[in-house]
């Protein structure tokens, strides 16, 4: 498991370093939202609508697994290397993320870009909210950018498969925390996607992913300690990150590196696998 293996100071720029730094040619940002299905939102017309200058459109739906019927898993290293290529992102570029919600899917892309060896990367602190809450520029156009050599290097540490989560869970080898809600976690609630069991996997810890954020912001490193113990988690020990469909698993990773324990394995599979897998055991009362 990855330990220590980011500075928690680089994990955020502010509204005004990016501004000061938006036409640096080494640095690309990113416009990552996403959005619930159910939410009815398409992210990528309200990025055309109006995104920070420069930033290039990221498609988590898009830039995924395509051989697969479960929601945005990760592509393989060519694909990923293609799509990166295509956007303009090369190696030694620096990334900076940000999400039109503040912090809810921009930690996807931050994940993604570290599977695949990316280092420099940081999340814009209140995301899209802030930046038009203080007048920032914006633009309507999709911005063009040369098309650069991208190597991706993937890191197996950072990703979890079903039978690595299941091995956990029997040995306790690592602590799985799912980031779903406590109703859907207890199986008091239904699932958004359908076909799935309710319930949780036996022996995992619930962190629901909005006692990591307040008012659209990553909590403070101490607030976020105190999370953690209050799910039972230790942070100094290994985690795989799981919720729904693998993406506000990414938040628990983010929130570990911001807390200075490195960022957490993400189950990518989530609940989107395990619940509609009749092979792997569910439980229903609270843990």
């Amino acid at each position: 498991m990855p330990h220590n293996s980011v500075d928690p100071e680089k994990l955020f720029v502010s509204t005004d370093w990016l501004e000061a730094h938006l036409s640096d040619p080494d640095l690309m940002a990113f416009d990552a939202s996403w959005h619930m299905p159910a939410a009815g939102r398409d992210p990528r017309a309200e990025y055309l609508d109006g995104h920070i200058p420069g930033a290039v459109f990221f498609d988590i739906d898009g830039i995924a697994d395509k051989s697969t019927d479960l929601p945005h898993m990760l592509p393989d290293p060519v694909a990923f290397s293609a799509a990166m290529r295509k956007l303009g992102f090369g190696d030694g570029m620096r990334a900076v993320i940000y999400d039109s919600a503040g912090l809810f899917s921009a930690p996807r892309l931050w994940w993604t870009l570290r599977v695949f060896g990316v280092e420099d990367i940081a999340i814009l602190a209140g995301g899209l909210p802030r930046w038009k809450a203080e007048g920032r520029p914006l633009e309507q156009r999709e911005p063009s950018r040369p098309a650069a050599h991208f190597t991706a290097r993937l890191n197996h540490g950072l990703v979890a498969d079903a039978a690595e989560v299941k091995k956990a869970l029997e040995t306790k080898s690592a602590q799985v925390v799912d980031m779903r809600s406590s109703e859907r976690f207890r199986g008091v609630a239904p699932e958004p996607r359908p076909g799935l069991r309710s319930g949780h996997m036996p022996g995992a810890f619930n962190l629901p992913f909005s006692r990591l954020v307040e008012q659209d912001r990553l909590k403070q490193a101490a607030e976020l300690e105190a999370e953690f113990n209050a799910a039972g988690i230790d942070p100094r020990l290994p985690v795989i990150a799981s919720c729904g469909s693998g993406l506000t698993a990414c938040i628990l990773s983010f929130a570990l590196a911001a807390a200075g324990h490195g960022p957490s394995s993400v189950y990518d599979g989530s609940w989107s696998e395990w619940g509609a897998r009749a092979d792997l055991p569910v439980a229903t009362e609270a843990a």
